[in-house]
């Protein structure tokens, strides 16, 4: 499996990071709900992006829905990643409680875990996901990359995989150190000058990098997963054990902000430009956040039938040996419930 190849990679996790706040190991106040939740500075992660900055401004979202349902005050302190991988190492280490990531480094740590370490307890997005190439780029399918070099924003992300998964389907030998094409792990925000200077021959990423790449060094999609399931919320299984009716609360307000989202657009937008200039140090455009924002869609479920489709991904990219069982990472209430109808007829 992935993790247990590559233990270095998630080092760290364990480590106070530039975007990530260190925890000071105070003692638990039992009249206060003290949460670490995590997420990535990603357009697909505009739920932690909106609520990040509602902490922010001192009026959080699941500050003030958590206490309405426990009666207790609720603090969150965020966590901000760049990739999958290292907030699942946070999950396992109990650093954090709950995170949007991505469903392929999900399920990865679900698998690692022998099921026991995590859960999908809701939707988030899906769409955003996008691989680029030059606009002159003379690439179509998989086979034409044969030799080439594309991006990737971290070996085991979702888009890694994918990336492996679309060329092994499309009959390349892919490896986690080259073959037919070579997939390079590199972070969002260097991908634009690699790919200006034309060291790389395509990038598989998301919002709004992808529509960086676009507007800003004329690339142009060649891949569009915008049915794919892009992000999820997850939270460790303990933390669902022993605090249930908080998960509970969470979920419920993540719903009602995924509706707020949907209803208020332009001012989701704004808030995503400021959080993200915020977390990246950098100028983002109104217009790249309007640009991304027609690929993504907000989900409060979870569909199975996509899910599944990402472990066959990840077992055709060559992160396992076998496919696994999943059918206990998400919560019953995360499942759409279409699907869920369906197989309480099959059981029944």
């Amino acid at each position: 499996m992935l993790f247990s190849r590559f233990p270095l990679l998630f080092l760290a996790a364990s480590l106070c990071l530039p975007l990530v706040s260190c925890r000071d190991g105070k003692k638990e106040d039992t009249n206060v709900i003290e949460l670490n939740f995590g997420h990535f500075p990603n357009v697909t992660h505009v739920q932690g992006l909106v609520a990040h900055h509602f902490s922010r401004q001192g009026n959080g979202w699941f500050e003030e829905r958590v206490k309405k349902a426990t009666g207790k005050d609720v603090k969150i302190n965020w966590y901000v990643y760049n990739a999958g991988p290292s907030a699942m190492e946070a999950i396992f280490a109990r650093s954090i409680e709950l995170t949007y990531v991505g469903p392929s480094p999900a399920i990865n740590a679900f698998v690692r875990s022998r099921g026991h370490d995590i859960r999908m307890i809701a939707g988030a997005v899906e769409g955003g996901a996008s691989l680029v190439v030059p606009q002159d780029s003379a690439l179509k399918e998989p086979q034409d990359f044969r030799g080439k070099v594309i991006a990737a924003p971290q070996l085991g992300n979702t888009q890694d995989v994918s990336a492996r998964a679309w060329f092994s389907r499309g009959g390349l030998h892919v490896t986690q150190r080259g073959g037919d094409v070579k997939i390079l792990p590199t972070p969002n925000p260097e991908q634009l000058s690699l790919f200006r200077q034309g060291k790389l021959d395509g990038v598989w990423t998301v919002e709004p990098w992808v529509s960086r790449l676009v507007m800003m060094a004329k690339g142009k999609v060649l891949v569009d997963e915008k049915e794919s399931i892009a992000t999820v919320l997850v939270c460790g299984s303990e933390f669902l054990k022993e605090k249930p009716e908080v998960a509970q609360a969470v979920v419920k307000a993540h719903e009602e902000l995924n509706q707020w989202i949907r209803e208020n657009p332009k001012e989701a937008q704004a808030i995503v430009v400021k959080e993200l200039e915020e977390l990246t140090h950098s100028r983002i455009e109104p217009e790249l956040i309007a640009r991304a924002w027609k690929s993504i869609h907000m989900k409060d479920k979870i569909s199975i039938p996509k899910l599944q489709q990402f472990v066959q991904d990840a077992y055709h990219a060559g992160f396992m040996k076998e496919v696994p069982d999943v059918s206990g990472l998400v919560t019953p209430e995360a499942v759409e419930e279409k699907q869920l109808a369906m197989k309480e007829e099959t059981q029944g």
